[in-house]
């Protein structure tokens, strides 16, 4: 895949990839934005899950081009997966949907209507300055996000040397970074580099796989249309601690990469920078914990963990989170 920073380079990207006319997908939020490029039509319905509409919007674009955080990336990415069309991606959060061809579709609402594979991933452009406007619980939600992708991917069953490089680089720069973000959120310095380290996190999801954290999140996100970046925040504190017994040198390396002997007490010490921190803050409830448990162990996520947490373990995390 195609990597850039700087919006800049966005033209050059499009020439090199061939494309003249992508459909832009991105939401009202940047409608202002001036983009590089001469758009076939634009999609601003974000999230939707009319993606069969989105791609008839498509039918005189040559690629598609996505703009903003997971759910732009995403929809971009079902359109691509729908048209065959390739998926140029400028990231303005630090979710890192831009490394895989996985999606999920959620309607106006949220709410988690299912997903699929096949986007041809073409390229990601950076563009720190994107990134200034984001208030400090979504920063730290997504940053939650792009931490469990270094996490998981030291220890999910498809790690390698080549993701794990990237996985601890991503670990280092977020967990370094992010409280200077947060201590001044318009600093293009600090914004950089937090987007260095999520797209570090991202290339090594790409590279490896989603573990029992992602499972989690996953199932909880469908269930109840929270932010998918601040369910991570939450449940992947215990899902370290069950990891622990079963991979502890990949949890030890991403304690160290965070400069923390706990791996996840500094997680929750970063989860809790702003934003919720308990499922009960979100309206979960505790009785449901029992059947979200049995769906989140039947997820992709789970199967792919060291060792798959039978439904009784997760309900015990579930709950030491609750």
């Amino acid at each position: 895949m195609i990597v850039r920073w700087g919006l800049g380079e966005l033209p050059a990207v499009l020439v090199e990839l061939g494309v003249a006319a992508p459909l832009v997908v991105a939401s009202e939020r940047w409608s202002g934005l001036d983009l590089p490029a001469d758009a076939a039509a634009v999609w601003h319905e974000v999230p939707t899950d009319r993606i069969a509409d989105a791609a008839v919007a498509a039918a005189d674009a040559d690629a598609v081009l996505a703009v903003g955080g997971g759910s732009a990336i995403d929809l971009g990415k079902a359109v691509s997966a729908e048209t065959g069309l390739p998926l140029v991606s400028v990231p303005t959060t630090y979710a890192g949907a831009e490394w895989t061809p996985y999606f999920g579709i959620r309607d106006p609402d949220r709410r988690m209507r299912g997903g699929g594979s096949g986007a041809r991933l073409a390229a990601a452009v950076y563009e720190p300055r994107l990134t200034l406007g984001l208030p400090a619980e979504t920063t730290v939600g997504t940053a939650m996000n792009a931490l469990a992708h270094s996490a998981e991917a030291l220890y999910v069953r498809g790690h390698n040397p080549g993701a794990d490089e990237h996985a601890l680089a991503g670990a280092r720069l977020i967990g370094t970074w992010l409280p200077r973000v947060l201590d001044e959120l318009r600093s293009v310095d600090a914004r950089t580099r937090m987007l260095e380290g999520a797209a570090h996190a991202g290339e090594a999801l790409g590279g490896s796989g989603l573990g029992l954290a992602h499972a989690l999140a996953q199932v909880l996100g469908c269930r109840y249309g929270s932010p998918h970046g601040t369910l991570n925040g939450i449940v992947l504190p215990p899902a370290l601690r069950f990891n622990a017994v079963l991979a502890p040198d990949a949890v030890r390396r991403f304690g160290d990469a965070l400069g923390a002997d706990d791996a996840a007490e500094r997680v929750e010490e970063l989860a809790a920078l702003a934003g919720p921190t308990r499922l009960r803050e979100l309206d979960v409830p505790e009785g449901d914990l029992g059947a979200l448990a049995a769906a989140a162990a039947e997820r992709p996520g789970n199967l792919a963990n060291p060792r798959p947490a039978a439904p009784a373990e997760i309900e015990e995390l579930l709950r030491s989170v609750w």
